[in-house]
């Protein structure tokens, strides 16, 4: 005779509250989508919510030729990515150091990082440009490069030096009893297992360097050096604003990381299981 278990309501409540939650996360993004292709004129007759009665798509190409776009998204996928390596390189080599290298005062050095990832960056904002003056870097997009890998590198570290702070010990007893030395343990035993971790890590910076506005609205005035995420404020003028103007540009402006996210899903999502499996 079979035995059949009662779930009761409380799976059906999370799921029902998860469902809750992505729609009220995708809400403003049916907001833009909806107001993206809406005449002006629909937007001040009908207001933010009607579905547009003709679908318009001029501001799009308004938009890509007003602010050089093209430009725009490649100074941003520059950023990102180096961002991403230099961050990624420096956290895993200061991480493998504190984590397996057992470095003295590691304790110290790891409150240092927490520490240094939760200033606000508006408390580094004359610095960060007195610094950029002194070195002839200001208005640069290799500032921005430098600030952001250097701040990330606290996160990182802290994240992977946590990781690597419980890795096997016989693993690298039995290397160094092979006659491995530190540069090998790293390049051939460590760098493998470490590697879909890693990846998240890239993912997760290259994400958060692509929505940056703050830091990039100081250094980079000039037009020809500013990212994507500077480029929308051509949509609002001192007297004017076109609402459905600037939700194309939000639209075109986040697109990116989203394609960038599905493109690489399934190994963001193999990264994260791994890491949580070791």
């Amino acid at each position: 005779m079979s035995v059949k278990t009662k779930k009761g309501v409380g799976p059906y409540l999370v799921l029902g509250g998860l469902i809750g939650m992505a729609l009220i996360w995708l809400f403003p993004l049916y907001i833009a989508f909806i107001n993206a292709f809406k005449p002006q004129t629909e937007f001040v007759k009908y207001g933010v919510l009607a579905l547009p009665h003709h679908w318009d798509i001029s501001k799009f190409g308004k938009f890509w030729g007003d602010v050089d776009f093209t430009k725009k998204l490649a100074n941003s996928l520059q950023i990102s990515l180096l961002v991403a390596i230099i961050a990624v390189t420096l956290s895993f080599l200061t991480a493998y150091a504190i984590g397996i290298g057992r470095v003295k005062g590691r304790t110290w050095i790891l409150g240092f990082f927490m520490v240094a990832f939760t200033i606000p960056q508006e408390a580094l904002i004359y610095p960060l440009y007195s610094m950029a003056k002194t070195l002839n870097l200001y208005d640069s997009i290799w500032s921005i490069i430098i600030i952001f890998g250097v701040m990330s590198t606290g996160f990182g570290t802290y994240l992977l030096s946590s990781v690597l702070t419980t890795f096997p010990d016989e693993l690298l007893e039995a290397a160094r009893i092979d006659g491995a030395s530190p540069w090998r343990i790293l390049r051939s035993i460590v760098l493998p297992l470490l590697r879909p971790t890693l990846f998240v890590l890239a993912t997760m910076f290259f994400i958060f360097t692509w929505n940056e506005f703050l830091i990039p609205l100081v250094m980079l005035p000039s037009n020809n050096n500013q990212t994507v995420t500077l480029s929308m404020a051509i949509t609002t003028g001192q007297y004017t604003s076109d609402p459905t103007a600037r939700a194309a540009a939000a639209l075109i402006g986040f697109m990116p990381s989203v394609i960038f996210f599905l493109i690489f899903q399934r190994t963001l999502m193999r990264g994260i299981t791994l890491g949580a499996v070791k």
